[in-house]
């Protein structure tokens, strides 16, 4: 049987769940680093769940653009606000 789309993205989406979940007690040291990649992976998974599960993998590319810089964009103001914490 040939996974679809939908499962690989289900998959992939239980994958970086995880990953989040490890992150954190390895990368101790590290917090802005940490930090960032944490917030990849949420972006990533934002992206698989905009894509996939909402369907705008089909839409047009300016739909997709939009919603993938609103992703990006989104993240990166949460990178901003938790080095400035950490730069405290």
């Amino acid at each position: 049987m040939i996974p679809d789309r939908l499962d690989i993205a289900w998959i992939m989406l239980i994958g970086l769940a995880l990953a989040t979940i490890l992150v954190p007690p390895l990368v101790v040291s590290r917090p802005l680093f940490a930090n960032a990649l944490l917030l990849t992976f949420a972006a990533l998974k934002g992206r698989r769940i905009v894509l996939d599960f909402l369907d705008l993998r089909s839409a047009p590319a300016l739909w997709r653009g939009l919603v993938s810089a609103w992703v990006i964009i989104v993240v990166l103001f949460a990178w901003l606000a938790s080095a400035i914490v950490a730069l405290i």
